[in-house]
């Protein structure tokens, strides 16, 4: 490089008087036009005006409220349709146990009825047993050579009709257990045995002995008749009643140690009688 190279020097060159004074007079200006015009005070500020634009959310607004309005009306249909499956399960239950109840009378007014008919067959063919028996009885006596046996046939054999019903009913129940209350058909009470016993010819006597003794004609103990019926104690107040059944015997539940038998009138004898046949 040659020694008389120019080399730039790092100082900033010297402005010209000329430029230094032109700038002073602007700043000289710019302040003096700031003073003026704070001294006249602060300017009037011009109020602005600014549209704000917002979104539009009509639309969307009117989509939820039918939605919403959709789903509240989906609600109360689902409860209403509820409600009614309710009411009709409840008015369902309400008949199903209706009609349980009426099954359940049905059955036992059927068991009744079929409990009552197989007694009423039981004592009939009991009945049957019975007079077969009385018949055999009756012909054996014929020529039995006591006297107390031939008096017991002949007076069984001259009650016909109601009265040998009566007799061959009671009859058929002797060996049957004494239960105080007891009607029957396996176990009696004194006053069971005798309103069962002309129940079966179609007679309805009281159910007690008091009132049984005065159900009939008062007869004297020397004239009975078979199917008179026998009490104890007096008429109107008897404590026990049973059958005459003929030939001085009489057939009556006695008591629990006995059962129904029948017995001579001197194994027992009685107060008195009153006839109904």
């Amino acid at each position: 490089m040659s020694h008389t190279a120019h080399i730039p020097s790092h100082r900033k060159p010297r402005q010209s008087a000329s430029k230094t004074a032109l700038r002073a007079g602007v700043a000289g200006g710019v302040l003096s036009t700031i003073a003026v015009a704070g001294a006249a005070g602060p300017a009037q500020a011009e109020p602005v005006t600014q549209t704000i634009e917002m979104p539009t959310i009509t639309a969307g607004l009117s989509t939820s409220v039918a939605a919403s309005a959709q789903a509240t009306q989906a609600v109360a249909l689902d409860l209403e349709t509820q409600a009614h499956e309710d009411a009709a399960a409840e008015t369902a239950s309400k008949a199903a146990k209706k009609a349980k109840a009426e099954a359940v009378r049905k059955a036992e007014a059927k068991k009744k009825a079929e409990a009552a008919a197989e007694a009423k067959a039981e004592a009939a063919e009991r009945a049957s047993r019975s007079a077969e028996r009385t018949t055999l009885s009756a012909s054996s006596g014929s020529s039995d050579s006591s006297s107390s046996s031939s008096a017991s046939s002949s007076s069984s054999s001259n009650a016909t009709g109601s009265a040998a019903s009566v007799i061959a009913f009671a009859q058929s129940q002797v060996g049957d257990a004494y239960v105080s209350g007891g009607t029957g058909p396996n176990s009696w009470d004194c006053s069971g045995l005798v309103q069962a016993a002309f129940g079966s010819v179609g007679i309805d006597l009281p159910r007690v002995s008091q009132s049984q003794s005065t159900a009939g004609t008062q007869v004297s103990l020397d004239n009975l008749q078979p199917g008179d019926i026998l009490y104890w104690g007096g008429a109107g107040s008897a404590y026990h009643v049973g059958i005459y059944v003929g030939g001085g015997q009489f057939v009556g539940a006695q008591n629990s140690s006995t059962g129904v038998v029948q017995q001579s009138l001197d194994y027992d004898p009685p107060s008195g009688a009153v006839r109904v046949l």
